[in-house]
């Protein structure tokens, strides 16, 4: 009776489908190119591009194939980065085809200002034939520009530049008469409006003395309007005046003034500056 049951264990064993996986996960950021090597640092608004394979799915009598299957990525904070693919690969396989396995092939789009840190691309596949289900994770690692979030509207990292182009902001503003003063800044805290994470934020700037007297206003506001799956986490803003060549030695500042239209917030600030 042992050895009775014995077969027929081995068998069910002998003929239980095989367990579905995913394997063989490449990223590279060129279309048919060679894999990124682990810990390989991606940028925003890279495109790349994830392949991966799937073994021990079943056929049927006829040698037909049937998987089903979605991609998806994720940043830090677990948001996707955009909705969710899904595809199927159905496909005659015959025994010539024995070590031919289906393959999941698309695209990733890293979100222009996205966060550094390590994001995740999550991988499902089913098999429709076995009724066998599989899943990835595979980790990836951006690195981006942070700006530190808030939950109100607000302006951070404002900082003066000798020439347009420059990297490195000044220790002191310090600027002369017919000089062009150039700055940078972002702007965050802002609301989403639906339903598609729509944003819009306006800016002024003026120049102003020393006791708030407004010498300059900029003529109509600069407007920032998005949407999209992904959240634009901040907005990366800049201004430029040029002093005129009899413009008088003293302290003075640039004034900001940043709406939120969604939220209807509003935030003002004062950057001083001095012209010898």
């Amino acid at each position: 009776m042992r050895i009775l049951i014995l077969a027929a264990i081995c068998a069910a064993l002998l003929t239980a489908a095989p367990a579905l996986e995913i394997v063989r996960p490449v990223i590279t950021d060129v279309e048919g190119g060679a894999p990124d090597p682990p810990g390989f640092d991606h940028i925003p608004g890279e495109i790349l591009y994830f392949s991966c394979r799937v073994s021990g799915f079943t056929k049927t009598e006829d040698e037909k194939v049937h998987v089903a299957y979605s991609v998806q990525a994720f940043d830090p904070n677990g948001l996707p980065l955009d909705e969710l693919y899904k595809n199927e690969v159905q496909v005659e396989a015959g025994p010539n085809d024995k070590d031919w396995m289906p393959k999941i092939a698309t695209s990733v789009s890293i979100p222009p200002l996205a966060p550094s840190g390590e994001y995740k691309i999550v991988i499902k596949a089913e098999d429709m034939v076995a009724k066998t289900s599989a899943e990835l994770t595979v980790p990836l690692r951006v690195r981006g520009r942070d700006v530190a979030p808030s939950d109100t509207l607000i302006v951070r990292d404002f900082h003066y530049y000798r020439g347009e182009d420059d990297t490195q902001p000044l220790t002191k503003a310090v600027y002369h008469a017919g000089d062009t003063i150039w700055a940078r800044f972002d702007i965050t805290g802002y609301k989403y409006g639906k339903p598609r994470n729509k944003s819009n934020v306006s800016y002024v700037t003026s120049v102003l003395t020393a006791e708030g007297k407004v010498l300059w206003t900029q003529p109509e506001p600069a407007v920032d309007e998005s949407e999209g799956f992904y959240p634009k986490r901040f907005i990366p803003s800049s201004m430029s005046i040029s002093l005129r060549a009899n413009f008088k030695p003293g302290e003075y500042a640039i004034g900001l003034t940043v709406k939120d239209a969604v939220s209807g917030q509003v935030f003002e600030a004062k950057y001083p500056f001095t012209v010898e």
